[in-house]
């Protein structure tokens, strides 16, 4: 197995892809244009401790988390947040390169109100082949932010530096959810058949032995079993039904405990270890948070 590289701060990638020291310690643009960027990759494993949002334009490779990779195209956006392992093939890079990454330490947003919202923009947590794929109207826009990111860091640093470095990246991200957004409506047609395939998945479960195996049904073993990520499952649900992954998933176990409850004669503890909870107490719990009723009560009043 190949070892794997750790990139500690903002210092230690600039470096590596050949561009020198950053201007700030937090915070660097790298223009894959650059005559010093690094061009020669070879097979390898990196874990960055930062966060990274990569446009790629005019650029080949390939890039993977674990088993899955990525082919880049044009007009290409991957993000990824600290302590992923990225992969990389042997490659050297040929021809007019352009795009850009922005690289940023945790540090850089840990006292702003940013750090506290990055997890919400679940996309840092994709896999690369749900990258983002922008129209060039959607490019020049995010050029405009890099270019006002840069020009703060590579002029003479004061108080309001930060501010408006944090500022403009948490605009650059808003601007990438409301491209995803664009993205999962645009694919409708592939989308529904993903709901389709998702419903499938969870009826699949339930006349198998999982259950009594794995427990109740995961967000993560169902985008495991579709071939995408937790994250993204839940975020194209949340767009084309209105409720996401989770929401799924305890709709259609209440809706097999209804059943249950009104066509058996099983105690309310076999029925929530049929469903495949470890606890008959959280199943009672779920089900009247989810009824606002106790399973008990529910099977008296029907």
């Amino acid at each position: 197995m190949r070892d794997i590289i750790r990139v500690d701060s903002v210092t230690e990638a600039t470096e590596y892809l050949g561009v020198g020291k950053p201007k700030h310690p937090l915070v660097a643009i790298i223009h894959h244009n650059d005559a010093n960027f690094r061009r020669e990759y070879e097979n390898a494993r990196y874990v960055l401790d930062l966060y990274q949002i990569s446009q790629k334009d005019r650029m080949s490779g390939s890039l993977g988390y674990g088993r899955s990779s990525y082919d880049f195209q044009e007009g290409t956006m991957i993000f990824t947040s600290p302590s992923q392992v990225i992969t990389t093939e042997a490659k050297v890079l040929e021809g007019d390169l352009e795009g850009w990454s922005l690289y940023f330490h945790p540090d850089l947003i840990r006292k702003s109100p940013l750090g506290k919202t990055i997890d919400n923009y679940s996309f840092f947590t994709y896999d690369v082949y749900e990258a983002l794929h922008i129209s060039e109207d959607e490019k020049e826009s995010l050029d405009q932010i890099i270019e006002k990111i840069e020009k703060e860091y590579l002029q003479n640093i004061d108080k309001h530096s930060q501010k408006l470095i944090v500022a403009n990246i948490e605009l650059l991200l808003d601007y990438c959810t409301r491209y995803y957004d664009r993205q999962f409506y645009t694919r409708t047609n592939m989308n529904q058949d993903l709901v389709s395939r998702f419903e499938q998945l969870l009826k699949n479960y339930y006349v198998s032995d999982k259950p009594d195996k794995l427990g109740i049904p995961t967000v993560s073993f169902c985008g495991q079993e579709l071939g995408i990520s937790p994250n993204y499952l839940s975020d194209m649900l949340k767009k084309e039904t209105g409720r996401n992954a989770l929401d799924h998933i305890h709709t259609f176990i209440i809706d097999k405990a209804k059943t249950a409850l009104l066509n058996s004669n099983s105690t309310i503890a076999e029925i929530a270890y049929d469903l495949g909870f470890e606890y008959p107490q959280y199943f009672s719990k779920l089900f009247k948070s989810r009824t606002g009723t106790s399973p008990a009560k529910f099977r008296a009043l029907n």
